[in-house]
Formats: C-alpha cells, structure tokens, sequence
C-alpha cells in the first residue's frame, strides 16, 4: 500500500484530491490511511465495512469532487509523472471524455509485458472497441474520466470481471475517447486474487457480457470476427472448468488472417459448429 500511495503522491500535480478507502480491512492498512491523511492534506481517508472492491470504487466516486477521476488498487503503482503527461493530453482535447494510458503488468519474478497505445482519437466508440481491442483492456485503472461520466453509473457490487460491466456503460456515455501515449499505470498480479483463482463463474460473466456487446454492436459480423475469436476462446474455457454448454451462437468465420490457433478453431466451428469446437478444445485435443 505505501508503494501505491507514495507514487500517487509524487506524481507532478498538487491540485489533486487522494481519498483513500478502507474498506474493512483487517490488515493494518487502516490505521496506515489515517497515517498518510496526517502527512498530507490532499489525502481522505473513509472507513467502511467489507463490501468489495465494486463498493469501495463506489464510495469514491460518490465522494470525488473534482472534475475529472481515476482509480488505482492498493497493490499497484504509478510512474514517475502519469498523471501530469496523460491530463496534459486530456486538456489538449477538451472534447474527449476518456483518456487511456499504457499499462504494464507485473508478475512474480518479475517478468513484465506492456500495452501501449499509438496516441490516437477515436470519434467513433464501435471502433475504438474493435480496432485498437478496447474490449482487451477494459480496465477501470489505467484511464482518467470526467466525473459526470458516473453521475449515473455505478460498478456492480459483488460480481468479480467489474470493469467489463461498467467500462461499456460509460462508453456509451462519451463522444470521443483519447488513447495516450503518456506514462505507466504498473499493474502487479496476486497469485492468490479473485481474478487468479478464479473458478469459472467470473469468466461465465464476462462470456454474457461480452456477448450482448457483440449482439448490440451494428457492424457486419467480418468486422466482428477478431472479437467473436476472442469471446471463443473465453467459452471454451468456460466450458473446460465448469462443464457446461456453450451459451454463445456458432457463426461462419472468414480464415483470412487469423493466426494459427484461432485457423484450426474457426475449420472445426464452421464444418461441426459451437458444441463441437468447444468439446474439442476441452478435451485438449489440439494443442495451440
């Protein structure tokens, strides 16, 4: 926790308001809250019952009271002047909502990958979901909003996967989203989170969610298609750990330029259909 406040607290901008929350901890950290808010005037700290990480977003938000937000988990951190380069990018385009930033994701080892984006607007949300894959990093952290994005939008209290759920309500919400070249949020994976041990129920929500997205999105299904692979591949692994049917429809799929693992699985979906790419994969029959 001190790694995340500190690097919050060191980023280029005083006129910013830090409120920590804690949300029935049991591990100290609470008494470390109250620490940082005698250190530092920018910093709140609101003591609540558990309620999960959904509420305590909630909380925040509810008592945020600047124009625009962000969010950063205790087990993470930020680099060295994020918050300065990614709002300069946002007040050079006073007309975007969102603006997006690199991410790069730690793990035990530390062995690291990156996401960075080509910095870029996009006007039209359909494809900013499907041509730079937003629905790959739906993230709530690695991103600054305007406030009233949440003035009616709220993450779904006890349901793990929460960004997918929210990130698209708020999407329909803007009118621009700006992806940034600017900074680094350091995402550090748990071994022993709620995402890492997942048991299945978490990917069965994000297969409903990203499937009514994909119903309700109005372009041709071609364009679609690098999606569709994707919500495959996450109801087969659905299918492995809870041995359930797929929920998803099969669909044609156009082989042309999808790589290897995604070929084999769009022959198979195309001449046998769902059921059967979904049996086989789960049996490991193919290995890609």
């Amino acid at each position: 926790m001190n790694r995340c406040v500190e690097s919050i607290l060191a980023q280029d901008i005083d006129d910013i308001e830090v409120i920590l929350v804690d949300d029935g901890s049991s591990d100290g950290s609470s008494g470390k809250c109250d620490l940082w808010a005698e250190t530092d005037s920018r910093i709140k700290v609101i003591h609540k019952e558990n309620g999960g990480l959904s509420d305590a977003r909630n909380t925040g938000i509810i008592n945020a009271r600047g124009e625009y937000i962000t969010f950063v988990d205790s087990d993470d951190f930020l680099s060295a002047g994020t918050y300065c380069g990614v709002m300069r990018d946002m007040l050079d385009n006073p007309d975007c909502d969102i603006v997006e930033f690199p991410v790069c994701r730690i793990y035990k080892g530390g062995k690291c990958d990156s996401i960075h984006f080509p910095k870029k607007v996009y006007d039209n949300i359909e494809d900013y979901w499907l041509s730079a894959k937003a629905y790959l990093h739906t993230y709530a952290w690695n991103k600054i909003y305007k406030r009233r994005l949440f003035d009616d939008v709220r993450f779904p209290v006890g349901k793990i996967f929460e960004d997918v759920c929210t990130y698209p309500l708020l999407l329909r919400k803007v009118s621009k989203v700006l992806m940034s070249e600017a900074g680094q949020y350091n995402y550090c994976y748990n071994e022993n989170g709620i995402t890492a041990t997942d048991d299945g129920s978490g990917l069965e929500i994000l297969v409903d969610e990203h499937w009514r997205i994909y119903n309700v999105l109005s372009v041709k299904a071609d364009r679609k298609r690098d999606y569709y692979m994707h919500i495959l591949d996450m109801q087969i692994a659905v299918c492995r750990f809870t041995g359930k049917s797929p929920v998803i429809d099969g669909i044609k799929v156009s082989l042309c330029g999808l790589s290897l693992r995604h070929v084999i699985k769009a022959l198979i979906l195309n001449v046998f259909g769902i059921r059967v790419v979904c049996r086989v994969f789960v049996r490991r029959l193919f290995v890609v």
